[in-house]
């Protein structure tokens, strides 16, 4: 098994309730059911790889636990609180500790830097902004948060550069950056690597092991099985909006529970 899977010590908050987002009886549909009784966790300081055939709702599961979609039915749960029954001051104030990348980099045309940067404007606080004057970062031409984070993906040297003239695998490495600027609680990845070659691959899934390393809690949505089981604690399966099994990497994908899992894995139809 990868070196990148040494588990961290669990977070838990004041009252001992362990930090994670989670799913319970969730099910979402437009005209008819994408997901149904989804019941799932993600924790702080893990990668939990999804995994599961095309068009099964994977990216949707993500939106979810993003807190772009409401759920028809069911709870999503964040910090111990019922995320749709709080104000829209208090779900504005935990979808900032959220981060997502989508499979295809929408960057801006603009250097590279301030496509980063921008993942620090949106998401501060008004005291962020503050504390910002008054320590003379908004008056610097490079934010040093900027930098590390570029540093993470390999492409500090590339802060000046035209967005526009990045390779695609460039791109979404400055949009894992930009990702990781605000310094999100958890990040959820879909489809990541999916048009990346080797070398970019490798850059991204080191830098999942680094964001790891500083307690985010990290979900991905991939085809990749081989990546799955590279950089995963946890794996759940999803077919036909359900999903079938949750384990850690080791078993899903070496003794998994579920015929379907084990026909899935092994490349066969599950439909």
């Amino acid at each position: 098994m990868s070196m990148l899977k040494t588990k961290n010590k669990d977070k838990f908050d004041d009252k001992g309730v362990m930090d994670r987002i989670s799913l319970t009886d969730v099910s979402f549909g437009f005209d008819s059911p994408i997901l149904e009784n989804v019941n799932l966790e993600l924790e702080s300081s893990e990668v939990l790889a999804v995994i599961g055939p095309s068009g099964t709702g994977k990216t949707t599961l993500l939106r979810l636990l993003s807190l772009f979609y409401k759920p028809d039915e069911g709870n999503v749960f964040f910090d111990n609180k019922d995320v749709w029954s709080v104000s829209k001051k208090q779900r504005l104030s935990l979808r900032r500790k959220i981060g997502m990348v989508f499979q295809r980099p929408n960057l801006f045309n603009s250097s590279v830097h301030n496509n980063v940067k921008y993942g620090l404007k949106v998401r501060q606080t008004w005291r962020d902004r503050l504390n910002r004057y008054f320590t003379g970062v908004l008056n610097k031409n490079t934010d040093p948060r900027v930098v590390e984070k570029l540093r993470i993906v390999g492409l500090e040297d590339y802060i000046q550069k035209d967005a526009s003239s990045l390779s695609g695998g460039e791109a979404q490495r400055v949009a894992f950056a930009r990702a990781l600027a605000y310094e999100p609680e958890y990040l959820l990845l879909d489809e990541p690597t999916s048009d990346l070659d080797p070398r970019n691959t490798a850059i991204i899934e080191e830098a999942i092991h680094k964001a790891r390393e500083k307690g985010i809690g990290i979900a991905v949505a991939t085809h990749d099985m081989n990546q799955a089981e590279r950089i995963a604690d946890r794996v759940a399966v999803i077919i036909n909006g359900q999903i079938l099994e949750v384990g850690d990497a080791e078993t899903i994908f070496n003794n998994p529970k579920n015929q379907k899992t084990k026909r899935f894995i092994e490349g066969k139809l599950v439909y």
